[in-house]
């Protein structure tokens, strides 16, 4: 048995332990496919991302966009790419669990080699897609060009407007999206088939999108692609204004609210009370 209840349901306690697995395997991985694996995430979510924004604006309805911009979180995860939000969640829970070898150098290590693998598949992403909408930048890239720029320059530039509050507000920013995008990656877990965890990631990533949370790996294509575009800010900018305290951001999210929460109350329970009978 593996702690089902039901016919397609994985238990709390399970769910706990197949988290504090899956940290484990994350931390054990050669640096070859933990770099590959994180290419393809990066790549991944980034083209759901410019489809999600392309829906929206050609549709005028951001709902729309975000309705459908789960897609990429779903293949990201049915297909075991690893994505940056989702180690910050996983990985320090093997280290916790005291897991053979899983050092806290091993844990950096890990969201080391993530965050590179994810920012090439964005980039990488970023520059296919003006080349396309610019004819190889032989034109403007229209509509879409014009807003990703505005979108870019909103979300750098406009928060330091207001200086350190700009900064935290993109932070806490940061925890609300990797509080639910963490969230849609455990709930996954709970099912056992692949319909069953499509609609238990679907919910959170949504959410998330359509409420203009920060995600700090669509954000490694979304700046990038910003700045080809002719966004009024620099790379500077974005790695202070936005990647640095949303990331940070994410992992505070992903770890505090979701992976540590997971831990302590279904994986190291505490003892139950003896009632006086």
């Amino acid at each position: 048995m593996t702690g089902k209840t039901g016919a397609d349901y994985v238990s709390p306690n399970e769910l706990a332990k197949l988290m504090v697995d899956a940290g484990e395997s994350k931390a054990c991985l050669s640096t070859r496919d933990t770099l590959i694996r994180a290419f393809m995430a990066g790549a991944i979510l980034a083209l759901a991302a410019a489809f999600a924004i392309t829906v929206a604006i050609k549709t005028g309805s951001p709902l729309a966009g975000a309705i459908l911009f789960p897609v990429g979180f779903i293949l990201i995860y049915l297909l075991g790419f690893d994505l940056l939000t989702g180690v910050f969640m996983l990985v320090p829970l093997a280290w916790l669990d005291k897991r053979p070898g899983v050092s806290m150098g091993q844990v950096l290590r890990n969201w080391g080699l993530v965050f590179i693998g994810n920012f090439a598949g964005a980039v990488t992403v970023a520059f296919m897609m003006s080349f396309i909408l610019t004819y190889g930048y032989t034109s403007s890239g229209g509509i879409i060009a014009e807003k990703v720029a505005h979108i870019g320059m909103a979300r750098t530039v406009g928060y330091e407007a207001h200086g350190i509050m700009g900064w935290f507000t993109i932070f806490i920013r940061g925890i609300l999206c990797n509080w639910m995008v963490s969230t849609g990656v455990a709930a996954a877990m709970v099912s056992t088939s692949a319909i069953g965890k499509i609609f238990a990631m679907w919910m959170p990533i949504m959410l998330f999108f359509y409420m203009g949370f920060e995600h700090s790996v669509v954000n490694m294509f979304l700046f990038p692609f910003a700045l080809i575009m002719g966004g009024d800010f620099t790379f500077i900018d974005y790695l202070t204004w936005n990647e640095a305290p949303t990331a940070l951001g994410n992992l505070v999210g992903g770890l505090m609210f979701v992976g540590l929460i997971m831990y302590i109350t279904h994986y190291k329970t505490a003892p139950k009370r003896v009632l006086d009978i």
